[in-house]
């Protein structure tokens, strides 16, 4: 029996995650080009908890999984890389805030414009309705989502281009 599937062969989970794994990285592989190349899949795990708030680091440490020392490290790698900043909160100036800056909102914005043309192309390729309707809406991405994954991460490619 062979122990490679095709889309068709997956369970539904299996190919979800296969397929979520392709998707993010047709995404991450357009950000370069839109001047964000040092982002990284991870990134996107801390920027959805500042995109509408101004926490605290240990407030979305317990929404990441994580204890207040890795939200902190997250959270001080994204400012180095101007990503976010510290301010201090409007009633009381001892409690550092985080945000996202101008340039993080920019790096959000090319994330959505690719997910958005890349569900135009899914939308092309198949039809709206058909889409998201079954394992070969959802594979359409990239033919062989596990292939795409498995092949993407294997080939002379960075690993921190691979981990999630």
């Amino acid at each position: 029996m062979p122990l490679s599937a095709g889309p068709r062969q997956l369970d539904t989970g299996t190919l979800a995650l296969f397929v979520g794994h392709a998707a993010a990285l047709l995404v991450q592989e357009q950000l370069p080009q839109q001047g964000f190349g040092d982002l990284r899949f991870s990134h996107g795990h801390v920027f959805r908890h500042l995109i509408d708030d101004e926490p605290t680091v240990g407030e979305p440490a317990a929404h990441l999984a994580m204890n207040q020392h890795g939200a902190s490290e997250a959270v001080a790698e994204l400012e180095r890389l101007g990503y976010c900043e510290h301010v201090p909160d409007a009633a009381d100036a001892r409690i550092p805030r985080v945000r996202l800056t101008s340039r993080s909102q920019d790096a959000v914005v090319a994330a959505r414009r690719a997910r958005t043309a890349l569900d135009q192309r899914l939308a092309d390729r198949l039809g709206v309705a058909e889409q998201y309707s079954d394992a070969n809406g959802a594979s359409a991405i990239a033919g062989d989502p596990g292939a795409y994954v498995i092949a993407t991460c294997t080939r002379s490619r960075p690993r921190s281009r691979c981990r999630t």
